[in-house]
C-alpha cells in the first residue's frame, strides 16, 4: 500500500487515544489505553510512543507510510519550541514533548493544544468541511474553544488564542471568579459546572423546582428538567446560552467566521441550548456579521481530538 497515513494522538489524564487519518481526514482505526499519568512525563511519553507504534503495527499499513504524527495536549504550551509549559491535568513543567516523542519515534511530531486540536478535527473533517472560517467551542467541565482561519488554527502571538472560555462577559455585578483568576469568565456560567454551581445556588435558595430531587445534581439532570418546564431549569440554561450567544456576537465582529460549531457534553443538550445561542446572536450581532452564519453541532464527538492532531501535519 502506497498512500500516506497520519496518526493522531489525544493525550488526556486518564486515558490515550491514537488513531490513524488518511489524507482526506477520514478516520481509519481507533486504540486507547491507560496514561498511567502518575508514573510521570518520560513514562507517559514512551507509552504515547509504544501506542503509536502499536497502532500502526495491528493495522494495514507499514510504518514507512507514516508522513507526521500530532499530538493534542490539555495545558499552556510553547507550541513552535514543542514544549508543555504547564498541564495541570498531568502535572507538567516544562516538558519537551515534541522532541521526546520524535526521538522515540523518528517521525516529524507537532503538538498543540487539546481544545485546537478539537477544533481543527472539526473544521478538516466534521461540522466545518469546507468552510475555512470556523470558530469551535467545546462546553465540558470547562469551555474550551479553537478559532480556525483560512484552514489553519490561529493561536496568537504567544499560543493563548482561541481561549473562548476566559472571555470575560459577566457583568461585575453577577460576576464570580473564575479557576483562571479572573472574573466573570464565560466558564463561570456555560461549563457544565458552571450550571451545576448555579442549580445548587438555586436549591440552597430554597426556590421551587425538580432539581431539588436530586442527591447530586449533574448538567444533564438541569436540561431535563428545563425541557419539561421547571421554571428554574429554564432560567440556569437560558442564562448559560446568552452569554454564549453574547460571546459569538463579539466574535463575529472580530473574527467574521462562516460558522460556529459547539461541541463537547454539555452541546447534547439539543435545541433547549441552541435556540437561545441563536436569538442572542442574532441580537447582538451587526446584520453584516451575522447574515449567513450558522452555529451548529459539532459532529466528530469523542474523535475530533485525534483527527485534528492527525491534521496538524496537513493543514
Amino acid at each position: 500500500m502506497s498512500d500516506q497515513i497520519y496518526i493522531g494522538v489525544d493525550l488526556g489524564g486518564t486515558n490515550i487515544k491514537v488513531g490513524i487519518c488518511d489524507e482526506q481526514g477520514k478516520l481509519l482505526q481507533t486504540f486507547e489505553g491507560p496514561t498511567g499519568a502518575e508514573n510521570g512525563a518520560d513514562f507517559v511519553i514512551e507509552r504515547i510512543a509504544q501506542y503509536v507504534r502499536q497502532i500502526v503495527e495491528e493495522s494495514p499499513f507499514e510504518w514507512e507510510q507514516v508522513a507526521g504524527i500530532g499530538a493534542g495536549l490539555a495545558g499552556f504550551m510553547d507550541i513552535p519550541e514543542g514544549f508543555v509549559k504547564f498541564s495541570p491535568n498531568l502535572q507538567w513543567h516544562n516538558v519537551p514533548a515534541k522532541k521526546m516523542l520524535e526521538g522515540f519515534l523518528g517521525k516529524t511530531v507537532k503538538i498543540d493544544n487539546d481544545a485546537n486540536v478539537a477544533a481543527l478535527g472539526e473544521a478538516w473533517a466534521g461540522s466545518g468541511a469546507g468552510i475555512p472560517n470556523v470558530v469551535c467551542y467545546t462546553l465540558g467541565t470547562g469551555v474550551g474553544g479553537g478559532i480556525i482561519i483560512n484552514g489553519k488554527i490561529y493561536q496568537g502571538s504567544a499560543g493563548m488564542a482561541g481561549e473562548l472560555g476566559h472571555m470575560s462577559v459577566v457583568p461585575d455585578i453577577e460576576a464570580i471568579q473564575c479557576g483562571c483568576g479572573q472574573m466573570g469568565c464565560l466558564e463561570t456560567v456555560s461549563s457544565a459546572t458552571g450550571i451545576v454551581r448555579m442549580a445548587n445556588e438555586a436549591v440552597e435558595r430554597g426556590e421551587k423546582t425538580s432539581l431539588a430531587l436530586h442527591e447530586k445534581i449533574e448538567a444533564k439532570h438541569v436540561f431535563d428538567a428545563a425541557k419539561s418546564g421547571d421554571e428554574v431549569s429554564l432560567r440556569i440554561v437560558n442564562r448559560a446560552a446568552y452569554y454564549i450567544g453574547r460571546s459569538m456576537a463579539a466574535m463575529a465582529v472580530i473574527i467574521n467566521p462562516k460558522r460556529f460549531i459547539i461541541g463537547g457534553g454539555v452541546s447534547k443538550a439539543g435545541e433547549i441550548l441552541f435556540q437561545p445561542i441563536r436569538e442572542t446572536f442574532k441580537k447582538y450581532t451587526p446584520e453584516t456579521a451575522s447574515e449567513g452564519v450558522e452555529i451548529v453541532a459539532a459532529t466528530l464527538g469523542n474523535d475530533a481530538g485525534i483527527v485534528g492532531a492527525a491534521g496538524l501535519n496537513l493543514r
